[in-house]
């Protein structure tokens, strides 16, 4: 396995170690506490670093596989959607927001695995806009943990209020990105079939 592979696979594993730093708190309540939303910002941000650096590595070394292809892309909705959850549960991202993202991601992933099992078994990689919603994503979920941390109890009104803004920003980026994917890939939606 090449050293982009197991950066992604890094970032899967960081998933349930974020989980636990996040669970032990929640913003807005008496048991609140800082450090825990501190160390839930630092390993996001550390398994969102690991996404530019596969990406980079893989197309620098020429390392591009079909696994990279397809793991990369299950690690960020993995890591994304765990943390848009958690927001959810803290009253920053609306349920609609959640599920206009799992929509999307659940309607790309459909549409990968019907192009990998094509007669030709092709592997779709992510187009730009995919790029740009997983980069809006990853920055919007820093910017919630670390604001939350910094702010504190005090600040929650603030903190809430322009996360919840960039979570529907997210949103209408994420419409925008699977609406191109699937116009984009629609050779593979054959409905005669």
């Amino acid at each position: 396995m090449n050293l982009p592979n197991k950066l992604t696979l890094a970032r899967i594993v960081l998933v349930p170690v974020f989980m636990v730093f996040v669970s032990l708190s929640q913003y807005g309540t008496a048991g609140y506490q800082s450090w825990h939303y501190l160390l839930a910002g630092v390993v996001f941000a550390l398994a969102s670093f690991t996404d530019f650096l596969d990406g980079h590595l893989a197309r620098k070394w020429n390392m591009v596989t079909d696994f990279g292809k397809f793991a990369d892309p299950l690690a960020d909705k993995l890591l994304t959607t765990v943390a848009f959850l958690y927001m959810m549960r803290d009253g920053v991202c609306s349920p609609v927001v959640l599920a206009l993202i799992l929509a999307r991601e659940f309607a790309v992933s459909g549409l990968r695995m019907i192009a990998a099992g094509s007669k030709d078994g092709r592997v779709i990689a992510a187009n730009m806009w995919g790029k740009v919603k997983t980069v809006l994503q990853m920055l919007t979920i820093i910017f919630y943990f670390f604001a939350a941390a910094l702010a504190g109890p005090t600040g929650i009104g603030a903190v809430i209020l322009i996360s919840s803004a960039l979570c529907w920003l997210v949103a209408a980026v994420t419409v925008i990105s699977g609406a191109k994917y699937l116009w984009d890939n629609r050779s593979f939606i054959n409905t005669a079939k």
